[in-house]
């Protein structure tokens, strides 16, 4: 285990950049400047912070040859302070290879206005944009390819809110448009879901103005891959629906540009490596950053600039306004690989607006069961943390901590000092593989799912889950046949994406 901190300083001497997605603390009505810690840790030899840079530097040439090009001049990189990383614009691979199309794509249809649009979608829309994706989404990724050659070809000066390497962004957007498409039925729901999306896409750098062209886009592409089963009423259907999902988007962006910036940068201030994989990091953001304990967030590194991924906070919020996060290095993934092996303590992360619906209602003194599988284990410690602080009154509270063997329980030391003086707390460490490492104390052997059946029955309880996919997939089914109604099952499920 290894441990890099970096002292605390006061908020107005963090040495970072101030750009348009920050704003100065006080700019943000209602938020309280958080209270310096009383006893800092030891002071590290001063943070310098290189300047930001004027210009940005040229791109180096290849040798030239009599078949090449002439040479291209210098483009602006994705994040003007950190020129190093990737680049987008008329010098870079992906331009070049745009502007080789040899058959240019005709530019999508404007969508258009008027009463017949802008009117919410009937239950006969609603009827045809099912059939409609019925027909487009077993050619989901042939039409996303086409959805995105019709944004950048039309609309170039869009191609900057994306990663440079589109493989893993590649069909998000277009995945989320079909899915708020096909919650045009349910008003509350969808207005919750694009809510948050119009909020959260603030950090992207996203305006009101690129709603157009990407519906435009969005159109072409499923009248081209719905084929016969496009027809001018299906058409004007999806003009309805995109319409209202832009309405939602954007009044939820513009509500909340008034409270809030679209991201925070945030100075990781102390790094400490738990096991192979896992590291513990602790930030410092350079504003006030309002969150519930439960909840999660999107981060952005400058390693892999435009790309970011959903992390939960793994404390309760604290006076001093540091922010705590568990992670833990995929093989194929980009952020977390970077975040646990690479990060130290004087990096500067950006932070999207926290989300999530795993917050606790502590009017409510029904008992708590929360299971966190691996570093899923992350909000439930949160969550263990703001009970303890609130005061339980009559509630108990039980969890479950899982993990594949007895090395992997980085946090059960901390859970078991939270249990410590405190009866109305229960924390049961369960192990699928027990004979992978000597065992803990008190550990159950068994999947997380099959344990918390056993354990059952669990009638009148208040479950939240987090972890792997599949085991909140396997142990919400488990629950349900053990006495737990369904809207007292609360979970996000992590993104399929790996981070």
């Amino acid at each position: 285990m290894s441990t890099r901190q970096l002292a605390v300083k006061p908020l107005s001497a963090l040495l970072v950049r101030s750009g348009q997605g920050s704003a100065a603390a006080n700019s943000v009505p209602g938020m309280v400047q958080p209270v310096e810690p009383v006893e800092p840790v030891a002071e590290p030899p001063e943070l310098v912070v290189p300047p930001m840079p004027t210009e940005p530097p040229r791109v180096p040439a290849p040798e030239p040859e009599a078949h090449q090009e002439p040479e291209r001049p210098a483009v602006e990189p994705l994040f003007s302070w950190a020129p190093q990383l990737n680049w987008a614009g008329p010098g870079d691979q992906w331009s070049q290879a745009w502007a080789a199309e040899a058959h240019p794509v005709p530019p999508p249809t404007p969508l258009g206005n008027g009463p017949a649009v802008e009117a919410a979608p009937t239950p006969r829309d609603l009827e045809l944009i099912r059939s409609t994706l019925a027909v487009v989404e077993p050619v989901a990724d042939r039409a996303t390819a086409h959805f995105y050659a019709l944004i950048f070809v039309h609309h170039p000066e869009v191609r900057s809110l994306f990663p440079a390497a589109m493989d893993v962004q590649r069909d998000r957007l277009f995945r989320a448009l079909l899915q708020a498409a096909r919650g045009a039925g349910d008003p509350v729901g969808l207005t919750a879901y694009l809510s948050g999306l119009g909020r959260g896409h603030r950090k992207y750098g996203t305006l009101t103005s690129h709603y157009g062209p990407v519906g435009e886009c969005l159109i072409a592409a499923l009248a081209k891959y719905a084929a016969a089963r496009w027809d001018p009423e299906t058409e004007l259907a999806w003009r309805r629906a995109y319409g209202l999902i832009a309405r939602i988007m954007t009044e939820a962006a513009e509500e909340a540009a008034r409270t809030s910036p679209p991201w925070w940068q945030a100075e990781v201030v102390a790094h400490e490596v738990r096991g192979r994989d896992v590291a513990v990091l602790t930030v410092r953001p350079d504003q006030p950053y309002p969150f519930r304990a439960g909840q999660y967030t999107t981060l952005e590194t400058p390693w892999w600039p435009r790309v970011w991924r959903h992390f939960s906070f793994g404390a309760a919020p604290r006076p001093d306004g540091l922010l705590t996060f568990h992670v833990r290095a995929l093989s194929t993934g980009w952020v977390s690989s970077a975040l646990v092996r690479r990060a130290q303590p004087g990096d500067v992360l950006r932070l999207g607006p926290p989300a999530g619906r795993m917050v606790l209602d502590h009017a409510d003194p029904a008992p708590l069961l929360l299971l966190g599988g691996g570093t899923g284990i992350s909000p439930v410690s949160a969550l263990v943390e703001e009970v303890a602080a609130h005061g339980p009154g009559d509630r108990r509270v039980q969890v479950l901590y899982g993990v594949r063997s007895p090395d992997d329980f980085y946090q059960l030391e901390r859970l078991w000092e939270l249990a410590k003086g405190r009866p109305w707390l229960t924390v049961r460490p369960v192990v699928s593989e027990p004979g992978l490492a000597p065992a803990v104390a008190g550990q159950l052997p068994g999947l997380l799912s099959d344990v918390v059946a056993q354990l059952g029955p669990w009638d009148g309880h208040r479950a939240y889950l987090a972890g792997p996919a599949a085991m909140v997939r396997r142990s919400v089914a488990a629950l349900a046949r053990a006495g737990v109604r369904a809207e007292h099952i609360t979970h996000d499920l992590p993104d399929p994406q790996p981070n």
